[in-house]
């Protein structure tokens, strides 16, 4: 058994680290909750955008939407989203080793592109990375997510790939994430769903929308993968960080239970030296 000072010390670090994991989950809580209001907010306009452009796109002729071109090449695109900073259980770790399972699944010329230095470090040493980004992490917004949207968007016109596809953490709630994959482009249109039949008219052409529309709906795509995977990453370290605590405390439980004994047994062992003194004068 350690000896008392060294118990009295382990006390004191499992105390300190109790401290910093307690609050790293109040921040972590206080960010999540803004986040998840950010996709509450975000969720009903994506969907009336996606609705809309499955109504005005159904009816397109092939070769009039260059963004859904279904293309016979293997050239692959692979964005994988992760955060900039650990600490946040299996967040990374997951998201990774779904991107891993990707590439050995499909028979596909990958490049990938890492978005946040958790993927970049990952990644480091693979053939197959071509751009880090992890600055888009730290500042997620609209204005940045569209303007890196459009240079993917850019990419796949100019026919360096032939599928651009998200590899994320989808967020259900503080203690779910589900890493996910999902292709941004070529887009598909849903043609099993219910069928509308009401006839619309287009002011101007419906062409002349949807050139507009699919690069606004390719855009807030791109924007809600973001938007997910920061909720999943504060619900991640907010779930560990609250784990890591309750351990601490059982752990401090534990030594305070080893240290309480072992100093009642010095307390004996110097009882019985007194009163064996005591016997030998006497």
């Amino acid at each position: 058994m350690a000896n008392l000072k060294e118990l009295r010390n382990r006390i004191t670090s499992i105390g300190n680290t109790m401290k910093i994991t307690s609050a790293m989950k109040m921040v972590s809580a206080a960010k999540l909750k803004k986040a998840q209001d950010a996709i509450v907010q975000m969720r009903p306009y994506a969907s009336k955008l996606t609705e809309i452009l499955q109504k005005a796109s159904s009816t397109l002729e092939s070769g009039e939407n260059a963004y859904g071109e279904s293309r016979d090449g293997n050239r692959t695109c692979l964005v994988v989203i992760t955060s900039n900073r650990g600490l946040c259980g299996a967040f990374n770790s997951s998201i990774v080793k779904r991107a891993k399972a990707y590439m050995l699944d499909k028979d596909e010329e990958i490049s990938i592109v890492a978005i946040g230095k958790k993927a970049a470090d990952a990644f480091r040493d693979d053939s197959h990375l071509v751009e880090r980004n992890p600055e888009l992490w730290d500042n997620i917004n609209f204005e940045a997510a569209s303007l890196y949207a459009e240079k993917l968007m850019a990419a796949y016109l100019a026919d360096e790939y032939d599928k651009v596809v998200l590899v994320y953490n989808s967020f259900r709630n503080a203690a779910v994430q589900e890493p996910t994959v999902e292709q941004m482009l070529p887009i598909s249109i849903d043609t099993e769903g219910p069928h509308d039949s009401t006839e619309y008219l287009y002011e101007p052409s419906k062409t002349e929308i949807l050139e507009d529309l699919i690069p606004t709906s390719l855009k807030t795509q791109f924007f809600a993968s973001l938007l997910d995977a920061n909720a999943s990453e504060h619900g991640a370290r907010m779930t560990a960080m609250h784990k890591a605590t309750d351990n601490a405390n059982d752990l401090r439980d534990d030594l305070k239970l080893d240290y309480n004994k072992a100093r009642q047994a010095a307390i004996t062992n110097e009882i019985l030296e007194i009163v064996g003194g005591a016997d030998a004068l006497a």
